[in-house]
């Protein structure tokens, strides 16, 4: 897929060492050759294109040059496509979310067990600079003991969901039927590094609830009339949406996705712990016994540099001119790096499936009157022994 996501990933791969691109493939036979072209201007060898119908990417796994495979493609083909390339033998990197239902991430837990290929969800947020900061600071006991995180995917993208008709793209049409929490993976990768999901922690289960639907008619109304047929819709996806989650060992999360009413881009971010709590949108700190003032917020200059991390440090003049704040080329760097060395991404097939599924359990949950729902094991127990994630360097 090289839309406006994939064609930007290409330029990013392109800007680490040594990868090559033999292939690309797209159904937007105008996108495919303008990426095409864009790596002939990079000074690589023009990419064979695939464009043969939706399923042509198969064709294009079986190749024999690869040894990766990258989708970025409407959420619905995420899974087939990392499917096919890891039954190819490839490393599959996945779009979030990589699955948009249960049966969904159980086949991707499964083909990757079966085939030994590793599959990474490209999660840039893990790799923000602050996020990364506050994984350092929860490895050193900054904050004591966690209680609890809160975070969400707080962002005004009805430009994506319609064109300039009013008709509606392929993300817009999700607003239609669905309900819940339709891309919680932003917020919650991060808060699973601090919490040890998959690693010494698990999620138990969650409850959600959605608000009533009306941003998107009042959107199309505003900007085409109230006559349009898409103005008088009924959509399924309430404005907002607020997931909580319960984990094993005790903490709490709240998290909320909020993408058809105006506001600021905001994450959240908040960690609380027995010892403090550090707030994103505030991007401000509060540690008992070290902050100057009793109950008042501090700025966070200081722990910026002590608690730096060492990814940053080394690959942070490079990553900051890319986009999302460095995150997606320390993302595309760490899943180059593993495929180079024929080791684990360092999100893998689990965090895949276990950030991914909150979207299908939360949809769940809201059609049952906000019923508790269960959060399946898709490491089979396996969570109870694997160490934390590596503090992961350059």
């Amino acid at each position: 897929g090289v839309g406006s996501r994939g064609s930007y990933l290409t330029k990013v791969l392109m800007s680490v060492e040594g990868v090559e691109i033999p292939a690309l493939c797209d159904i937007n036979e105008e996108n495919l050759a303008k990426t095409q072209q864009d790596v002939v201007k990079a000074g690589r060898r023009k990419p064979e294109g695939y464009s043969k119908g939706p399923w042509d990417f198969k064709r294009l796994c079986e190749r024999d040059d690869l040894d990766a495979v990258l989708t970025a493609t409407p959420w619905e083909w995420h899974t087939p496509v990392a499917v096919a390339a890891m039954k190819a033998g490839k490393y599959a990197a996945v779009e979030v979310p990589a699955a948009v239902t249960l049966d969904e991430c159980w086949e991707l837990v499964e083909t990757s067990e079966s085939t030994r290929m590793p599959c990474m969800m490209l999660e840039n947020v893990n790799y923000f600079k602050n996020v990364m900061m506050v994984l350092m600071m929860v490895r050193q006991n900054l904050f004591g003991e966690l209680l609890h995180c809160e975070a969400g995917y707080q962002h005004d993208v009805r430009f994506v969901k319609f064109d300039n008709n009013g008709n509606f793209l392929w993300r817009g049409k999700h607003s239609v039927t669905r309900n819940g929490n339709l891309y919680p993976t932003h917020p919650i990768g991060p808060i699973a590094w601090w919490l040890d999901i998959n690693r010494g922690n698990r999620f138990t289960h969650l409850v959600s609830m959605s608000s009533q639907s009306a941003g998107l008619n009042y959107e199309i109304t505003k900007k085409f009339g109230p006559d349009h047929p898409n103005a008088k819709l009924r959509y399924a996806l309430g404005d907002i949406n607020v997931t909580l989650i319960k984990t094993h060992n005790g903490p709490t999360v709240t998290l909320y996705h909020d993408t058809q009413s105006p506001r600021p881009y905001d994450l959240i971010f908040r960690v609380q712990g027995t010892k403090g709590i550090y707030s994103g949108t505030l991007n401000q700190i509060y540690i008992e016994g070290r902050s100057p003032k009793e109950h008042t917020w501090e700025d966070i200059g200081p722990y910026e540099k002590e608690f730096a991390h060492p990814m940053w440090k080394t690959l942070g003049p490079v990553a900051q001119d890319y986009g999302h704040g460095g995150g997606d080329y320390m993302e595309i760097h760490q899943f180059i790096k593993a495929v180079r060395n024929r080791t684990q991404t360092p999100e893998d097939v689990y965090d895949a499936a276990t950030w991914s599924v909150i979207s299908a359990l939360s949809e769940k949950s809201v059609a049952n009157k906000s019923a508790p729902v269960d959060f399946p094991d898709f490491t089979r127990g396996k969570w109870m022994s694997n160490p934390p994630v590596g503090i992961v360097d350059a």
